[in-house]
């Protein structure tokens, strides 16, 4: 079982791929389609998921897919489930299994990540279906007297609680301490918040014998807060984030998969090849995004049957300039490639 967990953690990030997060909640996804005035229904949903899995060639840079629930046991427009269409193209299936950030108990400000009932027999039934990962996402938030120790404890015995029924069901976990970038915060309340919450995330995994060899780690990347009048340069979020982890992220986790948290397509990608260039790091650094890899297809398509390629080409540009970013290959004239 364990090496079963370490060789499908180093599948995930084999060098020069990434993860794509397709696991918009129904309420998320009905707001990105409301975004291009498409109704969210479930043959969209479909139809818009089917469209990012198979774009050609999009495997030789995305490793995995994080997928919603009802994803993971849908079909794409072809009759074949998602999974099995994944999986044929040797990207790797993973499931969503938390029920979302909820209002903390006597910090109302502040969220705690719900879904652990019930969790161990989800478990099972999403391995049969083909999952081989799983993601939990705990939230962050940056405030006046905010995070409390109490917040990131709380979230922090929940993300290990997750990682080690992952492991018990042979499925990889990542793990997801979001510090928000919202608020009017500089990049130095950022780091300090990220290594007050990644010592208290990894004191739980190891206190919860979480393998670390066979999990993932998705933090946010330390930058200026979106209100900050000072905005940290790609320079100087990249040494400070790769500062950061160093101080606090086991050598034996085996890789780090950014999320964009609201960065742009291009900027996210930008930190991540700088992360690379700087080189030296004791895991391999690649990402996990969402938005920053959809944003352009899901533009292009508008809900149009004739826009597919033209999204697909999207997509695939987006899929290229991170796997080469995992590298610290990026180059701006890859924004204008066509695929």
């Amino acid at each position: 079982m364990q090496q079963h967990l370490i060789d499908t953690a180093n599948a995930l990030v084999a060098p020069g791929k990434g993860i794509l997060a397709a696991d918009e909640s129904t309420g998320t996804i009905t707001k990105r389609l409301a975004g291009i005035s498409v109704e969210s229904n479930e043959a969209n949903r479909q139809a818009y998921r089917d469209l990012l899995f198979t774009t050609e060639g999009a495997e030789a840079f995305i490793s995995g897919v994080i997928l919603f629930e009802e994803t993971l046991f849908q079909s794409g427009l072809d009759g074949t489930p998602f999974t099995d269409l994944l999986t044929r193209k040797g990207v790797i299936p993973g499931i969503k299994v938390d029920k979302g950030a909820k209002p903390l108990a006597g910090s109302p400000d502040e969220k705690i990540t719900e879904g652990l009932d019930g969790l161990r027999e989800r478990l099972a039934d999403y391995a049969k279906a083909g999952a081989r990962f799983a993601k939990w996402r705990a939230v962050i938030t940056i405030g006046d007297g905010m995070p409390t120790d109490y917040c990131i404890d709380t979230n922090a015995h929940a993300l290990a609680r997750y990682a080690a029924l992952c492991q018990e069901a042979g499925i990889v976990p990542i793990v997801e301490p979001e510090v928000l970038m919202d608020g009017p915060h500089d990049i130095e309340r950022c780091e300090a918040v990220t290594e007050r919450t990644l010592t208290r995330v990894f004191d739980e995994l190891v206190a919860q014998q979480v393998l670390l060899e066979g999990m993932l780690l998705k933090p946010n990347m330390v930058i200026s807060g979106t209100e900050c009048p000072q905005q940290a340069g790609v320079d100087e979020v990249a040494a400070t984030t790769l500062r950061c982890l160093r101080r606090h992220v086991p050598a034996a986790v085996p890789g780090i998969v950014f999320l964009s948290g609201g960065q742009s397509d291009e900027l996210a990608t930008r930190h991540l090849n700088a992360m690379n260039q700087l080189g030296d790091a004791p895991w391999t650094l690649s990402f996990s995004y969402g938005r920053a890899l959809q944003a352009p297809a899901l533009a292009a398509w508008s809900g149009k049957s004739d826009n597919v390629p033209a999204a697909q080409q999207a997509y695939y540009r987006r899929a290229r300039c991170n796997g080469a970013a995992a590298l610290g290959q990026y180059t701006d004239a890859m924004e204008q490639d066509a695929a």
